[in-house]
């Protein structure tokens, strides 16, 4: 059902004083970019009349090919609460077209939208996605530069005065209220100066866009407060890194496909399926959904992120969970997902790993319910639990090795995402780290 005309958007535009519009899109790494134009260019931009220069963006284009037209999604149209009043700038979010008129392949939303065509010929209507982003609130200096400095020494739960982000936290949830979210929960995190705000589940590719956004009010947000918000993986050592668990299921109508009231633990042949493909390729993927240097440094024992391929109803300590909700709510948890991935990459190739165990009737492994981060290697092997690559070059060779997860980003996507990180890598390992000179500069 579409939720905006053209009318109604003119309409919405002239009661809220909107004076700029900004022409939204992701890049390759999970960036917003924007192009901003004045009022009187908007019709043009509707018509999907408006270029922009493909080759300045990560993993777009060529400098010989770069015109690239963007196509607004109306239904994305929202105004931006925190500008000015003297003229107010409102957003649409945009999918890449070719000159032709041909969906760009290098475009990350359209890939999820690809992907969510091969679910509808299997039958399914909807992929339903809840995540959970957190963040790192730190302090800005006099020149607004971040520093390392927590605003606050509060614990998972925490009230104020321990929780000194909590104003700023509360800011956030008034702005994405008044833009159309709703927020579940908002909380401090278990480290010092982390927090989560849960807004709820929708269809894939509304819940990337609204990740997105949500992104973008929280540093907005934050600044207004002082304070620099990162969704950086891991940026303290020795505390909690910040994760992104991604819940999702597949409807089928109005019936959830997970659920079957008189299967065992209610879970219908095409969950366990899908956790089964889930299972299959997770180290595969992982490149995708845990896409930095810095995002193996949080998959480690100790700090509450799976390390481990594995999945359970019990505990936490597995990849995949399935919490206790049942009827619409049923749905699977994967824990490894970080907030630096790119939303639509990483969806798009959960989807497919979970398509391929339903397609191909994979079974699931036994669930395992006990601590897997008190097990020794041999009983993690005595249970079938792989572990998760331990670098992003580890798992940059899984993610090349697997067809499955290739089709699902797409040759561009798949040859422009290796180029970027395998640069990425390099650059991470050929760096003089200050923990290096502090081990050996005296010692050798």
């Amino acid at each position: 059902m579409v939720k905006f005309t053209k009318e109604e958007i003119y309409k919405r535009i002239e009661e809220e004083n909107v004076r700029f519009i900004r022409l939204q899109f992701t890049d390759l790494l999970g960036t917003i970019k924007n192009v901003e134009i004045p009022l009187s260019q908007l019709d043009k931009a509707l018509d999907n009349q408006m270029m922009f220069d493909g080759s300045s963006i990560e993993g777009f284009v060529r400098i010989e090919e770069s015109d690239m037209l963007l196509h607004p999604d109306l239904d994305s149209f929202v105004v931006f609460p925190w500008t000015s009043e003297k003229g107010k700038v409102a957003r649409f979010i945009c999918d890449i077209y070719n000159p032709d008129g041909t969906p760009f392949e290098g475009c990350p939303r359209y890939n999820l939208k690809r992907n969510l065509e091969r679910m509808e010929k299997l039958g399914y209507t909807a992929f339903n996605i809840g995540t959970e982003p957190e963040f790192f609130l730190f302090k800005l200096d006099e020149r607004g530069e971040p520093t390392m400095e927590l605003n606050d020494k509060g614990g998972y739960f925490d009230l104020a005065p321990t929780d000194l982000g909590e104003n700023c936290r509360r800011d956030i949830v008034l702005e994405l209220e008044e833009m159309g979210f709703e927020i579940e929960a908002s909380h401090h995190e278990v480290a010092p100066g982390q927090h989560e705000i849960d807004f709820k589940y929708s269809d894939a590719v509304k819940h990337c866009d609204d990740i997105q956004t949500f992104k973008l009010v929280v540093k907005t947000i934050a600044r207004k407060h002082g304070l620099h918000a990162t969704f950086m993986p891991k940026p303290l050592f020795g505390v909690n890194g910040s994760g992104m668990h991604a819940n999702m299921s597949l409807f089928a109508g109005k019936e959830n496909a997970f659920y079957d009231e008189n299967a065992d633990e209610q879970l219908s042949e095409v969950a366990h399926q899908f956790t089964a493909g889930i299972i299959k390729h997770a180290v595969n993927f992982t490149a995708v959904t845990n896409p930095t240097v810095n995002s193996y440094k949080r998959l480690v024992p100790g700090y509450e992120a799976p390390c481990y391929v594995a999945w359970s109803g019990q505990n936490r300590s597995p990849l995949v969970r399935v919490p206790s909700s049942r009827g619409l709510s049923t749905r699977i948890e994967v824990r490894s997902v970080d907030p630096a991935a790119n939303p639509y990459m990483a969806m798009s190739v959960m989807l497919a790993a979970g398509l391929d165990g339903v397609e191909n009737k994979l079974t699931a492994p036994e669930p395992v319910d006990r601590n897997i981060y008190v097990m020794d290697k041999a009983e993690r092997e005595a249970n079938g639990v792989q572990d998760l690559p331990a670098t992003l070059y580890d798992a940059l060779q899984y993610l090349n090795s697997d067809d499955v997860i290739k089709e699902a980003l797409g040759e561009h996507l798949t040859e422009h995402f290796l180029e970027a990180k395998e640069i990425e890598w390099d650059m991470f390992r050929t760096q003089v780290h200050p923990w290096e000179r502090e081990q050996y500069l005296s010692t050798y």
